[in-house]
């Protein structure tokens, strides 16, 4: 077991890297912190890099396989929160294919940027029981920092694929799978009056602009959710769990 007692030690560095998309990108690895979330990537026997711990926290918990003591000094330097954790694990970054076949249930989020608001989108479809997430062009990258700490653990069981949306509608056409908007126009009906369908692929926009209109224009038909008060709109990130959950009911 490796002992790093000092933050310019060159993989710390290189861990320190991985709170950029570039750095992710370049190693095709992230970070989890904390054992919440550890233990969420051991039951589902994710392969780890590395795991690193102090000795506080091994401590009290002698039955992890960590691969890295660190100083407490230096555990600060690679976690991202205030207070920083006993335990951060590196984890390949997964890139799962998409069935040649489109059915079953997905979200589509088409630029959404906000880590949190995109992180609790993935939590809320694994808890619907839907089949996938899929990030599109313009949307926040699955691993950044937040969006982990929002999913909680949701990466694990829910396939996260990022894919242009234009380029994929087609496909979920061809499978016989409705795709829907969120947008109010024209062709927009009350999410209610949509009949529930065993497939559907729903589509979320731009926390500010909404949804494309070249990725609108694709859609079989879009659904808003009315507003009752006078709130000018909701968060994405609601929208899409009163959207899902209504497709499983």
């Amino acid at each position: 077991m490796e002992r790093i007692t000092s933050t310019n030690n060159q993989k710390i560095k290189e861990w320190r890297k991985l709170h950029t998309a570039k750095g992710r990108k370049q190693a095709g690895l992230y970070m989890i912190e904390g054992e919440h979330l550890y233990i969420e990537a051991f039951n589902h026997h994710v392969k780890m890099e590395a795991t690193i711990v102090t000795d506080r926290f091994l401590e009290k918990n002698s039955h992890i396989e960590a691969t890295v003591i660190v100083s407490e000094s230096v555990m600060q330097s690679l976690s991202q929160t205030e207070t920083a954790p006993g335990i951060i694990a590196i984890l390949p970054i997964e890139q799962p294919i998409l069935p040649s076949q489109l059915s079953g249930k997905y979200i589509l989020l088409d630029a959404v940027q906000d880590p949190g608001n995109a992180g609790t989108i993935v939590r809320t479809a694994d808890a619907a029981g839907f089949d996938g997430v899929i990030f599109g062009t313009g949307s926040v990258d699955a691993f950044n920092d937040k969006v982990i700490r929002s999913m909680q653990g949701s990466q694990f069981h829910v396939p996260i694929y990022r894919m242009d949306l234009a380029s994929l509608i087609n496909s979920f056409k061809e499978a016989g799978t409705p795709v829907y908007g969120t947008a109010l126009d024209e062709r927009a009906k009350r999410h209610k009056e949509i009949p529930l369908t065993e497939s559907v692929a729903i589509i979320m926009g731009n926390e500010g602009n909404g949804v494309s209109k070249t990725v609108l224009a694709q859609t079989d038909a879009n659904v808003y959710i009315p507003i009752i008060g006078k709130a000018e709109s909701l968060n994405v990130a609601v929208a899409a769990s009163i959207l899902m959950y209504h497709f499983v009911n």
